[in-house]
């Protein structure tokens, strides 16, 4: 996959033609943060000087990040969320089949991260830290909804839950996968993802059988369907 037009976030922004409050100081002070990262990490104080050095004043980047690093990777999650919806709303992704879309949804989002693949491993520590581990999770479930939606799941119910949290498990095992696969074109991590949709195929086959056999698995979940997930985190 060609990953050209992800590498920079200020340009993802001015080619979906986004008009949210700060938008374009945070997609600058993403794109100087992301320079810093493999050497500096994730925090408050880096962020500060990423502002510095994108032109961003001291107010404007605290209203473009109030929680600062927190806000910051999150914004960066939300962004390579978009490059893997954007990826399965392509014309070419309509005729694949389903396990072909997740796993193109799945590639798109690396392809996005891997323009910078070591500010990526230090965004998965910053988010495995205790007091960011909450959040963490959240964009990790927000992550695997933002695929299905793109796929336009028709699912309610146990299935809609069911799907993204089987995806989460995916997506996270796959970015580990990608953390220590160090060839060139991610064939390592292209197998491991292969296998993994296969599983969740084999699952999906699984719970047919099940229904077949006159048990319903909703019926163990059904509280879940009483959960209302937000449009926006």
């Amino acid at each position: 996959m060609n990953s050209e037009n992800s590498e920079n976030p200020a340009e993802n922004v001015k080619s979906r033609a986004r008009h949210e409050p700060f938008e374009r100081e945070r997609a600058a002070i993403l794109s100087a943060a992301l320079d810093a990262a493999p050497f500096e990490g994730f925090t408050n104080l880096s962020i500060k000087r990423a502002a510095a050095a994108a032109g961003v004043s001291p107010a404007a980047s605290a209203a473009a990040f109030p929680r600062g690093a927190v806000d910051l990777v999150e914004y960066w999650s939300h962004e390579a969320d978009e490059a893997a919806a954007d990826a399965l709303r392509t014309e070419d992704a309509q005729a694949l089949k389903i396990r072909e879309k997740v796993a193109l949804g799945v590639e798109a989002r690396l392809d996005y991260l891997s323009a910078h693949k070591e500010a990526s491993r230090r965004a998965a520590a910053f988010l495995a830290l205790p007091q960011n581990a909450p959040t963490g999770a959240r964009l990790t479930w927000r992550s695997a909804d933002a695929i299905w939606r793109a796929l336009k799941d028709p699912s309610t119910d146990f299935n809609f839950y069911s799907k993204r949290a089987i995806l989460s498990g995916v997506l996270t095992s796959t970015f580990a996968r990608w953390m220590s696969d160090d060839s060139e074109d991610r064939a390592a991590t292209r197998e491991f993802l292969k296998a993994r949709i296969e599983n969740v195929m084999q699952f999906e086959k699984m719970k047919a059988k099940v229904r077949d056999k006159g048990f319903d698995p909703e019926g163990m979940f059904g509280w879940l369907a009483k959960l209302r997930y937000p449009e926006k985190s």
